[in-house]
Order: C-alpha cells, then structure tokens, then sequence
C-alpha cells in the first residue's frame, strides 16, 4: 500500500509501495497523479477503509473535517472558502500525527497552508463544475450534502424544571448583512403546502429521516410531529440531545448549541507530579505525586464533591454554569488516581514514570485501553518543580541569555538558535538525561557540541562542575578511579564518530575551540603500542584530555571504553545505532556516562524501531523495552482519538530539530558556499559506472510515471556506490 509523505516545501507527495493498493484507494492515487490537492480530496471523499496505515488515516482524518466543513455551505454557492480550523485544533493535529515520512516538517503554519491550498484547489473545481452541489454530486457522492434545517439549544433561565429550550428551523437564504435567515421548521409545511411542493418538503426533511434512523430519541418527535414545535427540556434530555450532536451533523443536520458545549466543562481529577520544589534531578529523581478534584482553576471542596457523586448523571449546575457529570465514571478516575497516590507516598514515582503520566500514557505503558475512560475526567499536569524544568526544555529560546559565547577561548560567534542550542544540551546533560540535537545539516551542530565542551571546561576551571559525574549513570554506576589508581575520566567526554568524520571533527575544534585537547583513539591517529599503553593504563593517558574521539569500530576493539565514568557520552551520526542488534549498538549502549548526547540529521522519530532504538541508548527505560514499546504503539492505534500524543509528549522535550525551512533559522543563515572536490575513477569504476548508465537509458525506454521515477533514483544511489 502506498504512503504519503509531507515534502519541504509543503505538499504531499503519494509514494507507492511495494504491493499493490486496493481497489478502493486506486483513484486516490490516481488523482495525486493528477494534482496532490485532488489527491488528498479524493482520500476524504472515499471514507476508504486504510487498515493499519496511522498515516493515510491522519491524512484522511483532516480531508474528512474540510469535508465536514464544505457539506455545510448551501449547495447552490459557487464562491467557496472555508476558513482553516482555530490554533487549538491545528495544534493538536500536530502533536497527534504518526510518524511518517516528512513528519519533521509538520509545523502549525505548515498545515494551515496545506489546509488553504488544498480549500483554493476546491474553490476552483467547484467554479468548474457550475455549483458545490454538482461537484459533491460527481466528487464526493459518499458524502450527505448538509440541508436547510438546523437544530438549536439554548438556556431556558425562566424555568428550573426546564431550563433548556429546542427549536428545529430551515433556512430561507440570505438576510442583510449576508446572514442566514431561519424560519421554525412548522413553517416549511406551510410553504411547500401542495402536490407539486412535495418534493422539495422531501428533499428539506431528508436529513431528519436520517438522524431519526441514528438517534433513539429523536425518532419519537418526528413520528408525532413535535419536531415541528419549540420544546421545553430538562437537563437530562438536554445532555442526550448534545451527545448526538456528531451524529446530527452526519446526518446532514446543522446543530447549534451554547457555547459552553464546545469546552466540555467537566469536574476532573487533577493530579500533580512533581510540584516539590527541591530539585529534579534526572532520571533517579523520585518526585512527589498529589490530587485533587477540579472545576476549570477552581479546586472543588469535600462537601462539593460528595454532593456531585451523589447527584444526578448529566447536566449539572455547579458553581453558576452548566457542568457534564458522569458519577460512575468520575468516581472511576478518583479511585485510579488515589491508588497511585496512595503508592506514591511510600516512596514517590521514578522520573521516568512522571514523565510517562505528564505525556497522557499510563506509568508502565502497559495499561493504556484501562486508562481510556480515565482520562476523560481526569488530567495530570506538571507540578512547580517540573513545570519550570519542561517549559525550558521545550522552549530553548527561553535559555537564549544562558548560552552566551563562553569567553574568548571560543573562535566563533554563535547565532542565536545556536546560542539556544548550547543552552538546552547544557540544561540536559546537567539533570542527567539524554539529548537528540537533530538538526539539519549545515546549521552547526558540531559547533554547538564544542561549545558546550568549552563552558563545561570553563566550569570545571572555576570550580563549578556538576557533582556526580561519575555517580549516576545509565547503565550502572562507575567507580571515580580506575585499576591503575589514576584519576579516572569523571569529567571527561567520550565522541563516537564514523570513522570518515575524525578529521572532520579535529578540524573543527582546531578552529573553533582550540583551547580544548582532542585524544583521538585510531589506528590512524595513533600508534599500536601507543593505544596498548592507553589501554593498560587509561588514567596516565588521559590525563589533561577534555574529549576523546574515537569510532563506532573502535568500541568492541578497545573494551577500556567501557570501564570509564564518562562525564558525556556524545554520537555523531546516531542512527548507525538504529539497529539494536548490531555489536556496535550494543557497545555503545554499554558505555556509562552522567548523560548522553546524539546528534543526527536524519529524522529517526519518524519511525518507531529507530526512535526506539535511539532513546534506549539516550534514556534508557524511558521507552520501555522494544517489546513494551511495540505492546504500547498497538494500544495507541487502537485509541479513538490523539493516538500519537503521549509518545509526541514522551519524547518531545529530548528533541530538538531545526530545519532551514524555519523563516527564523534561514534569515539568520550566511550565503551558502559550494566546494567541488573531483574523485577520480579507476578504469574498472568507470565501466562499472558506464554499464549502469546504459542500463538506466534503455530501462527508461519501457518505464513511465512513478516507475521512471524509482528507476532514475535507484540508479543514482547504484552510482554513488
């Protein structure tokens, strides 16, 4: 099945897959053939079933709401424009996409121009096809066009029995000032009074058959006729009729309701993780865990709470506004959070676990279908204490004055999202934790790694290095010393480089930060006997080192690597550890250190064995096992809503991608410079490089469209090797 990828400069691109589509997904390729814009529409339109794929469903999910949107313009409009969703939704749709293939580049103003080019393709088609109603009728003929009537709800103050109020109305066009005019429903009988009217009555009462059909409660007013009236209703008929609201609206009914509807004002259970204000200190942390029962800001008293419980189920009045109670389900919530609090106060919650509830998972990622009823009344939000820590950790341009240029030992000037940069790893790896830098290449991040290097040189200088370097670790404790005696490399750094970058690397630090001494541990940086002696004797030859250099081979080959207390831990190129299987993988997750730091370009969170892989080496435990992990991708899937959210939150604030898309990145950018360096080929490289050229040309000759497409990059990549 193909896969849809978001591209950088802000379309979506249909990538055929290995196996062939189903029927029902063939015209949506085809119509991304034609015009990504038609493509996407199509995706909606079809309500095809996508089966696994998280991301056609994200996809289509968004299509489906413009979809939903354009159904309720009267069909006769040939103008179209339908405004994008607010910021909180566009928001959310961020934060809930899966991982896929251009997930990098989903920003808020991304999709909110996806959203507006894809509403300038429609307005067009629908100019083309002489009306709205004509191009739904040819476009999207799954969908229910919405008609004429409305339903409405409102607050009826003069009456406590009743104090909600129904109307069903139909519009009649336009008013002044280019408003809907609405006249009650009875008067469509009126109106189209007649044999010859009865059609276009069928036609206006067509929508209300259909919710009938959905909506138990409403069946009974259309067999009797009330439907045509104004009602009185209690609260408990208010609250159904506001539950079925989805299903009016699917039925092709415009619904209004008050606006306190939309908040789903509900009491909750807030509980509190981390709001001590002693220091968070990493991932051996244990943090404090609290609850209370909540309205909105407002904490509800014992009394109040008891009074809700043993109230009626639905609509309530509670502190002067309409609240959405559900006794069964909130005293669910109270008894799930008290346990845990009751756990907790024996001996707090690990870090790991904090994080995992502050992300909406549940603490062991085990138990996320039990969690699902719980979370509709309930919340957990970060305490004092942790709240200050995240709110850095996911803004870095709040560290911005923290980050200055060290002193004159640094031979650069840093850029301001560089400076940002230097800040947020520093913030890091000064609680202990794991840190992704993934930004894209050419924005410095070699450079930021270095700088990072000089300030903690310059604090170790000053007498203010970070305790217990070597006390803590991912993967065990290290002792401060090692067998010889010899001061052990508690403050010192360990960079783990392919092998193609060490020269990279020195010459950057010899530029950059010259003041820092670089050990590259290579055989050809250094004598076998010279890296005998480091081995026998680590102590005595890392003495006056700030950062030793060495490669992924290397690791297996010089088992003293591991024996260290490393103050940092820092990979170059991370996704060579992707595969967890492989002996470097492994190596490198043996090493301990205080905290580590990966740095790559490409943008492993974008699928989930790499982002697995990744954090188990940056944060162990945080992902759980790959088999917990794979156990709770399954239960995300599964959920109805924000599938993707909790592991957005889990590992969002350990990554930090810039791309040169960014307008504040690019503005800040030098010019660009081109170097061509020439390679020459050996004769058997050259007919190699020939041969495959030849074949290229006559392949091409049989292939069109996609395949030609596929051809010409696997040709290049033949070529590159």
């Amino acid at each position: 099945m193909g896969q849809i990828q978001l591209t950088p400069t802000g379309h979506l691109l249909w990538q055929p897959g290995e196996q062939p589509e189903p029927a029902a997904l063939a015209p949506v390729r085809a119509a991304f053939e034609r015009d990504w814009r038609a493509g996407w529409f199509a995706l909606g339109a079809s309500r095809a079933e996508v089966g696994d794929r998280p991301d056609l469903r994200y996809w289509q999910r968004i299509a489906e709401r413009y979809l939903t949107a354009l159904c309720h313009v009267p069909g006769s409009n040939t103008q179209i424009s339908i405004d994008p969703p607010g910021e909180a939704d566009i928001a959310q749709w961020v934060l809930t996409a899966p991982p896929m293939q251009g997930a990098e580049y989903l920003r808020p103003e991304v999709l909110e121009g996806l959203w507006q080019q894809l509403d300038q393709w429609v307005g067009e088609a629908v100019a083309a096809a002489g009306g709205l109603e004509a191009f739904l009728t040819e476009r999207a003929p799954r969908w229910n066009q919405v008609g004429r009537v409305c339903f409405h709800l409102a607050e009826n103050k003069y009456d406590a029995q009743r104090p909600f109020a129904f109307l069903a109305t139909y519009s009649t066009g336009f008013g002044a000032g280019g408003r809907v005019k609405h006249l009650p429903l009875g008067k469509a009988l009126e109106q189209y009074a007649g044999a010859k009217n009865k059609p276009a009555l069928i036609k206006l009462l067509t929508p209300v058959q259909r919710a009938a059909e959905a909506c138990d409660w409403l069946a009974p007013l259309v067999d009797s006729g009330d439907i045509f009236h104004p009602l009185t209703w209690t609260p408990r008929e208010a609250h159904t009729f506001l539950r079925s609201v989805e299903s009016l609206e699917e039925a092709g009914l415009s619904v209004r309701v008050p606006d306190w509807w939309h908040k789903r004002l509900r009491p909750r259970v807030a509980a509190s993780v981390g709001q001590s204000r002693r220091p968070v200190l990493g991932a051996e942390a244990v943090l404090d865990f609290n609850i209370h029962v909540a309205l909105g800001s407002d904490t509800l008293s014992r009394e109040e709470i008891e009074q809700l419980l043993a109230g009626p189920d639905g609509l309530v009045m509670l502190k002067g506004q309409w609240v959405e109670v559900d006794r069964e389900k909130l005293q669910q919530a109270l008894e799930h959070w008290r346990k845990v609090e009751a756990e907790a106060a024996e001996g707090g919650i690990s870090f790991i676990e904090g994080m995992r509830l502050l992300s909406g998972a549940s603490a062991d990622l085990k138990h996320e279908d039990d969690l699902e009823q719980v979370r509709q009344w309930s919340e957990v939000t970060a305490g004092d204490a942790m709240q200050r820590i995240l709110t850095d950790l996911r803004n870095p341009a709040r560290l911005n004055g923290e980050a200055a240029d060290p002193d004159a030992d640094l031979k650069a000037t840093l850029r301001p999202y560089q400076r940002q940069g230097v800040g947020w790893l520093d913030l890091l790896s000064s609680l202990g934790l794991g840190a992704c830098l993934a930004d894209d290449m050419g924005l410095g991040k070699t450079l930021q790694v270095l700088t990072l290097l000089l300030r903690l040189k310059r604090r170790d200088a000053a007498g203010n290095g970070c305790a217990g370097h070597s006390a803590k670790t991912g993967n065990g404790g290290g002792a401060d010393r090692d067998g010889d005696g010899e001061a052990a490399a508690g403050q010192l750094s360990l960079l783990i480089v392919p092998a193609s970058l060490l020269n990279n690397w020195r010459r950057e630090a010899a530029r950059f930060t010259p003041s820092l001494r670089l050990l590259l541990v290579h055989p050809s940086e250094m004598g076998r006997e010279a890296m005998a002696q480091l081995a026998r004797s680590p102590g005595k030859g890392l003495a006056g080192i700030d950062l030793v250099v060495t490669t992924y081979a290397m690791l297996a080959r010089q088992p003293w690597l591991a024996g260290q207390a490393w103050r940092l831990v820092i990979l170059d190129e991370a996704q060579a550890i992707k595969n967890p299987t492989t002996r470097q993988s492994r190596a490198v997750k043996k090493l301990k250190a205080h905290a580590r730091i990966a740095l790559t370009g490409t943008p492993v969170e974008n699928r989930l064995g790499d982002l697995w892989a990744l954090f188990d080496f940056l944060n162990p435990g945080l992902l759980g096992s790959a088999s917990v992990f794979k156990s709770f991708i399954k239960q995300l899937e599964a959920r109805r809503s924000d599938q993707f959210a909790p592991l957005r939150r889990l590992v969002s604030p350990y990554l930090l991608r810039r791309l040169k898309t960014d307008r504040s990145i690019i503005a800040d950018l030098p010019e660009k410079t081109e170097t061509a360096q020439y390679c020459t080929l050996t004769r058997p490289q050259v007919r190699l490089y020939e041969r495959a050229v030849r074949q290229m040309q006559e392949a091409l000759k049989e292939v069109g469209g996609m395949a030609r497409r596929g051809l010409v990059l696997q040709t290049l990549l033949r070529l590159k090797q």
